[in-house]
């Protein structure tokens, strides 16, 4: 397979930075804020994170100044859009853009009613041909990549009508799927991250809809197949690096969601396998400042979580293997 985990392109005539696409973590709402990602930059330093998503109406509308504040340290650290109006999220996805940020990402992932209510979210699967135009138009405007996070089909209804539907994955459903992606392709998305179930839109809530519909690697593995020149993350279900290492020999990358968030050592267990030679280098020629570093992030993230229910991060880490040479105490 070649590899696209690090791409470097050119988009609308400019140079775009490298991207180490092997590993991610996840857009996660009320959890993956800057503080969250300044902590996790910590445990690795080419991991690309992701903003919670922020709205196109809330950027225009409100203070985009704070919305969009990140520490510099971040980089890696990609703005993931909500919304349906390209107009709105080409400005949106500028001012994202002209902030620093790394890249834009349009969701089409999450199926909470009151993103579902909002016509944004997953229920734009239903309308390849709308978020087609808003790749296009923020395309059009950004320099940076622009890319979609997806799921690989949707189903609808209540109760059991509902289970039973996210329980199928049939030849519609896989037509739907590669209609979908062929649209964006067409307009320009390059990349696209696809959480390997199905969004319940109405029927189940957002904790079930992560659990309830089955995990279908296949799926995404035909998909990866049947559109080999797109770089194709793979969302959903990924807790070792056994797992992250398995899926890396047909996928491009990876995207860690809760996993990542309570039990960030992962991310670090990822690095020094992955990027052997860059992680030694690290470790043997800037060992004290790196301790200083995590050390620091752990102190940082814990005055700022105190009194929260997310669980103890911390405590997660000092229970890792071999915490005891790690930074977080």
């Amino acid at each position: 397979m070649m590899d696209r985990t690090a791409e470097s392109a050119t988009i609308a005539g400019k140079s775009v930075q490298a991207i180490d696409r092997k590993v991610a973590v996840a857009p996660m709402m009320d959890w993956t804020d800057r503080h969250c990602r300044y902590f996790l930059r910590g445990f690795a330093p080419n991991t690309l994170l992701y903003t919670e998503m922020i709205t196109a109406e809330a950027l225009l509308r409100g203070d985009a100044a704070r919305l969009l504040r990140y520490d510099p340290a971040e980089h890696p650290v990609a703005l993931q859009l909500g919304g349906s109006e390209p107009g709105r999220l080409a400005a949106a996805a500028r001012l994202g853009a002209d902030a620093g940020y790394d890249e834009i990402n349009l969701n089409c992932g999450c199926p909470s009613d009151r993103v579902h209510s909002g016509a944004f979210g997953a229920c734009l699967m239903a309308t390849p041909a709308r978020v087609a135009d808003c790749v296009a138009a923020m395309r059009g405007v950004v320099s940076v990549p622009v890319t979609v996070k997806m799921r690989i089909g949707l189903a609808s209804g209540s109760g059991i009508e509902a289970r039973a539907r996210a329980q199928q994955f049939d030849g519609d459903d896989e037509a739907r799927l590669h209609a979908f992606t062929a649209a964006i392709a067409a307009a320009g998305c390059q990349v696209v991250m696809v959480h390997a179930r199905k969004a319940v839109l109405g029927g189940l809530s957002p904790a079930e809809n992560r659990e309830v519909p089955p995990l279908r690697y296949d799926a995404v593995r035909a998909l990866k197949q049947a559109f080999p020149a797109l770089t194709m993350i793979l969302n959903g279900g990924l807790r070792t690096a056994t797992q992250v290492q398995e899926v890396l020999r047909w996928c491009d990358g990876v995207m860690l969601g809760r996993e990542a968030y309570h039990r960030p050592y992962l991310l670090y267990e990822l690095y020094r396998s992955l990027c052997w030679r860059a992680w030694r280098t690290t470790q043997i020629g800037n060992w004290p400042r790196v301790m200083h570093c995590r050390a620091s992030r752990a102190t940082y993230w814990g005055c700022w979580r105190v009194g929260q229910e997310h669980g103890n991060i911390a405590a997660n880490c000092r229970r890792a293997p071999g915490s005891q040479e790690r930074a977080v105490h």
